[in-house]
């Protein structure tokens, strides 16, 4: 019977790759996780407070509205937009204003002469320090509340299709690095022989190939992300150049230029690195390696460090470096950890001390991921109610969750490392089938065939050797278990970093809801006069309804010293809010019936302490005007 060779470089055997179908399973979770946090990015700035207020009514229309943020942002022409109420431009138009004094980080823009009363809607889209888009609008009120026709985006900047695409590339993007750094130190630090190894060079090289696309994703799709929304504004030159001149952009770029590097990299560690055999020159070339790689490595992972969250926030000096030694961290184990899965699977020659060699490594790597994440964590919670009540917080709890999970697979993969044995030579050389001899006058075609025959079944038998190998078909289980919880964790990981840290939200939520901490409702006071006259002296007494900014109705009655309703010729009301230096706004009530006066529409504009005037005359002569402060929310 004739005999046909496979294919040159077939594998050996067809045994389907279990992993397949546990990473297939995993997808839809991975995604889904991603999905979730690829809407609105929830960013790292957060809008604290503006002037003229959110619902605010303001008698007179302001030479310009403000508007305050908790951290620095990227803002341009357009980027705080006022719309009158019939949805024309009531700002001049220009770049808004920088007002920051401090560490306030404050924008303005100035407001066109002689805008008539009614709502004003403020419409607002800025980058925050940590590359994420953030949006908002609220409106405010000249003279008396109006209808208003402006219709503002359903869709938050940042979100919809493209911000879905973004948030998938962000996670393909840390995929990437995390195979290319921790599969080329795998092979340099673990297995020096699976330089030549072809599967370990295609995890290596598909790791750069899916960083280096993902990073031209977000590049192109950056100006859409931000701004429009549309697909179609990818190829938009004038946003791309937009896009090179801010923070992420640059990062992006210089992502691209340390893949060239890379690039490199990856050729001569599989190329003049594997066929290297003299000892000491090889020893020589694994330095060099480990310091380039190094550095590369280090400079890949900085782009994320200086224009994601490490690089703003306090200590931000201290983070990016933290931040950078985290990822590198992250690949090394998790990438390596992949390495690991392949070499079981996918070659039959990794021996026991790579494995053990890697396990030291992974050991490392955890140590310097707790340290890295105890600091980030303490620096963007900052508390346990953050910890806690934060979408950010919570999501670190999940995360750490599945570090602990992870950990314990981890054991079991140490104990089957600590039975793992390779064969003896002399076992091996047993293994080995006779080689066949070829005839003399044998066709070279032939005896290539031949050849290529007795190296399928040699490898052939030497895998099914390893593999009913019940130590090493546990290792093979365990890591495979711990590369599954690795993508979920990485998924979580991307989700996070693209979430507002748990110690802005709180700082964010406690400026915003400060000016309004009086509590809401009915203002009743009660103040005594004597005007000094005759029937001069009696009690007022005034509620206002419901006592919050806006609309209120306000009742006044006056009670002589004998505590029945008295009528005076004259009264006034006046409200002033002197810390902000408004007002005296003058309210003048409509006579009811004897001793009770009321005034609708009352417009109070912003929360604060109130002081309420109001003048008795209770004759030609004599009048007297008294005052009260009072909190309205």
């Amino acid at each position: 019977m004739t005999a046909t060779a496979p294919r040159p470089g077939a594998s050996p055997i067809r045994r389907p790759f279990t992993a397949a179908a546990l990473v297939a399973a995993l997808v839809s979770l991975v995604f889904g996780l991603i999905l979730a946090g690829a809407g609105p990015a929830s960013a790292h700035a957060a809008l604290t407070g503006s002037d003229p207020q959110d619902g605010a009514v303001v008698a007179t229309a302001p030479e310009e509205v403000t508007l305050t943020f908790s951290e620095a942002i990227a803002v341009g022409d357009g980027s705080i937009r006022v719309l009158d109420p019939s949805s024309k431009r009531a700002d001049t138009g220009v770049e808004p204003k920088d007002r920051s004094d401090g560490s306030t980080v404050r924008y303005g823009v100035e407001l066109l002469p002689g805008l008539p009363d009614g709502t004003y809607t403020v419409a607002w889209q800025a980058i925050s320090a940590d590359s994420h888009p953030i949006s908002g609008a609220f409106t405010f009120s000249i003279g008396a509340p109006s209808e208003t026709t402006v219709a503002l985006p359903s869709e938050e900047v940042g979100g919809g299709p493209v911000g879905v695409v973004y948030g998938i590339a962000r996670y393909v993007a840390y995929a990437g690095f995390t195979l290319l750094v921790g599969g080329a130190a795998f092979v340099l630090g673990c297995w020096p022989r699976g330089a030549s190894v072809r599967p370990m060079q295609r995890l290596v090289v598909r790791g750069w190939v899916t960083l280096t696309a993902a990073t031209l994703v977000m590049l192109l799709l950056r100006n859409p992300y931000t701004g429009s929304g549309k697909f179609a504004d990818a190829f938009d030159l004038d946003g791309l150049q937009a896009v090179l001149d801010t923070k992420p952009g640059a990062a992006l770029v210089s992502r691209l230029l340390l893949l060239g590097a890379a690039a490199l990299f990856i050729a001569v560690l599989f190329g003049t690195y594997a066929r290297r055999e003299d000892a000491v020159e090889k020893k020589d070339l694994t330095f060099g390696l480990a310091v380039g790689g190094g550095v590369v490595a280090a400079g890949i992972a900085a782009t994320w460090a200086m224009s994601e969250h490490a690089s703003t926030g306090i200590q931000a000096g201290i983070a990016m470096p933290v931040d950078v030694l985290h990822l590198l961290a992250v690949a090394a184990w998790l990438g390596g950890l992949v390495s690991l899965l392949v070499a079981l699977y996918r070659t039959p020659d990794i021996g026991s001390d790579a494995v053990r060699r890697f396990s030291r490594v992974a050991f490392g790597s955890v140590l310097v991921l707790a340290a890295t994440g105890i600091y980030q964590s303490w620096r963007q919670v900052g508390s346990w109610s953050a910890l806690t009540g934060t979408r950010y917080g919570q999501l670190l709890i999940l995360k750490v969750a599945l570090i602990v999970v992870l950990l314990a697979v981890a054991w079991f993969s140490r104990r089957w490392t600590g039975r793992l044995t390779d064969a003896a030579p002399g076992e091996a050389a047993e293994e080995a089938p006779d080689p066949v001899a070829a005839p003399d006058d044998i066709d070279p075609e032939r005896a290539a065939q031949l050849a290529r025959q007795q190296a399928v079944l040699t490898a052939t038998k030497k895998k099914r050797t390893r593999d009913a190998d019940p130590d090493r078909s546990g290792l093979r289980r365990s890591v495979l278990a711990e590369a599954a919880i690795a993508v979920v964790l990485l998924a979580v990981t991307t989700v996070l970093t693209s979430t507002e840290p748990g110690r802005t939200e709180v700082e964010a939520q406690g400026a915003s809801t400060a000016p309004s901490a009086p509590a809401a409702g009915p203002v009743n006071l009660s103040m005594p006069f004597d005007t000094g006259g005759r029937n001069g002296k009696g009690t007022v007494r005034i509620d206002i309804d419901p006592g919050r900014t806006g609309s209120n109705e306000l009742h006044v009655w006056i009670d002589g010293s004998d505590g029945k309703p008295m009528d005076v010729p004259e009264l006034k009301v006046a409200l002033t809010l002197e810390a902000q230096e408004i007002g005296p706004l003058p309210v003048v009530p409509d006579r009811l019936a004897e001793g009770h006066w009321s005034a609708s529409g009352v417009q109070i504009p912003m929360a604060g302490e109130w002081k309420v005037d109001v003048t008795v005359r209770t004759s030609d002569i004599d009048q007297v005007t008294i005052d009260k402060n009072v909190k309205i929310g």
